[in-house]
């Protein structure tokens, strides 16, 4: 049958793709610096086999056949969506040589452990040339690929299906006049909170031991997964069974490791949950980079910020940290580890801040890719746009421009994807509340199982079966809706804040 001979070929396809992020995920977290040549080259091989493979004639040809043989299939069957996926990654992907493939492939995997040098020496002008390699040839992509409006909606498709700048600019425009006002009332209100107890030394042995204790009661499988360290956290994965988190760890900031922790523990939930039956076909893996921040920031903020949360946790933090906080009060942390106010580092940012950020890093790779912004300007600008959002300039490119991995690593079109998680998050968690009315007395409890379930049965399991939209509009029975996060947002540093 034509299909299950397709399904066969995507699967040598998924098994190559998986093999190089194993290497992805060792390059960073326990290769030694000196491999980055060799790894670029093997990456590079993995990805031309991977792409020659799946544009070739003959997977093409088991597409259409495919395709032929299944018309009768029901619009929501998972064969149906499985080819619907199939054929729009065929056409985006047969646009694109496999030369330009293994150029972005090779480049990235050099830019991002240059990165991790010129990062930690703050040399910027070390990076510049590597970054500006990483924008040519991204911007090559997008021409290959093509877009209809902005070159920047082809890149960020590949992140956000369906998503354009056209939709981004009002919607953060909107958040732009709902938030600066906010920050200003909250500026106005800074006595009421402090974060200063949180910068009180915490050895990495005891914020470990910490997380892993809070990452098994959330649910996250240590017989499936792993927490390792990185310079910058993040979340992978090479099957259901098999997915990965890291966090950093600053001896004087603890909230940082905890929260990364929990961050990509919604990333790896996400993974975990998807149906076993999509390995190795165009349903497996997370819908979008939305909804899968949508699951980060979901755990971290929602729930890990939460007053029900450290209800139950904070004794357990005092005993595991005695005696650093025991002459603090839950009221105290819980306002501590929400204290809003402008920083400089976006992953430590707080929660009404944080979108400012984003906004930054969107304007600026948009002026990039269109050259109106060079390379060697770009940190004047990322000063220039900070003082305007956040009232801060950085003193130095290490807290500023040279902060995040995604632009060496070819993330460019990525950043969105974090406001529209948080977005998400908050309409989601509504609708579990309505589908679970005990949900908060079940957080304060530690019992997480039916939060968990929720999630997996109206999100992870569906894989890539369901566009981002119509997989949103089933979950929660509207599309994307600012409103809910807006009001969360009010409601809750209202409070904190007594505004």
């Amino acid at each position: 049958m034509s299909l299950d001979k397709l399904k066969i070929r995507l699967a040598d396809i998924a098994n190559i793709n998986h093999a190089a992020s194993v290497l992805g995920w060792d390059q960073r977290t326990y290769m030694p610096p000196a491999g980055a040549g060799a790894r670029a080259s093997q990456l590079g091989t993995l990805a031309k086999i991977g792409h020659d493979l799946f544009v070739s004639a003959e997977t093409q040809d088991l597409l259409a056949a495919a395709e032929a043989g299944a018309k009768g299939l029901a619009k929501d069957a998972d064969d149906a969506r499985l080819l619907v996926n199939a054929r729009r990654q065929m056409t985006k992907q047969t646009k694109v040589p496999t030369a330009l493939i293994v150029a972005i492939t090779e480049t990235t995997t050099l830019t991002e452990e240059k990165w991790v040098v010129t990062r930690k020496e703050n040399d910027f002008a070390g990076l510049a040339p590597w970054l500006g390699k990483v924008f040519d040839l991204k911007r090559e992509y997008a021409q290959a690929i093509g877009y209809k409006a902005r070159i920047y909606d082809a890149l960020l498709d590949d992140f956000e299906l369906g998503m354009t700048a056209d939709v981004l600019d009002p919607l953060f425009e909107q958040l732009k006049a709902a938030t600066v006002p906010l920050v200003a009332e909250i500026a106005a209100n800074q006595n009421k909170v402090s974060d200063d107890i949180l910068k009180r030394p915490v050895s990495e042995a005891q914020q470990e031991a910490f997380g892993v204790a809070v990452l098994k009661d959330c649910g996250y499988d240590f017989n499936r997964g792993r927490l390792d360290r990185s310079t910058h956290p993040f979340c992978t994965n090479f099957s259901c069974n098999d997915v990965r988190i890291t966090t950093r760890y600053d001896l004087e900031w603890m909230p940082g490791s905890l929260f990364g922790c929990l961050h990509e523990m919604g990333h790896a939930l996400y993974e975990m949950g998807i149906s076993e039956a999509y390995e190795g076909t165009p349903l497996a893996g997370g819908v979008s980079l939305g909804v899968h921040e949508s699951q980060s920031r979901l755990w971290e903020n929602l729930v890990g910020r939460s007053k029900g949360f450290w209800r139950h946790y904070f004794p357990k933090l005092q005993k595991a940290f005695a005696p650093t906080f025991n002459d603090v009060t839950l009221e105290g942390f819980y306002k501590a580890i929400n204290a809003a106010a402008p920083s400089l580092i976006r992953v430590e940012a707080d929660e009404v801040t944080y979108n400012l950020h984003i906004i930054l890093r969107y304007e600026m790779e948009q002026e990039i890719l269109e050259r109106k912004l060079s390379i060697a300007d770009a940190p004047g600008r990322w000063n220039e746009k900070m003082q305007k959002y956040l009232g801060l300039t950085p003193p130095t490119d290490r807290e500023g421009i040279l902060q995040d991995i995604h632009w060496p690593g070819g993330g460019i079109g990525y950043f969105p994807t974090y406001t529209l998680g948080n977005i998400l998050a908050t309409q989601l968690f509504e609708a579990a509340g309505r589908a679970m009315p005990g949900l908060e007395g079940d957080i304060a409890g530690a019992n997480f199982a039916g939060l968990r379930k929720w999630l997996e049965e109206n999100v992870h399991v569906h894989g890539s079966k369901y566009p981002p939209g119509e997989l949103i509009q089933r979950a929660t029975g509207s599309p994307l809706r600012v409103e809910p996060y807006l009001a969360y947002l009010k409601g809750k540093y209202g409070e904190i804040y007594e505004l």
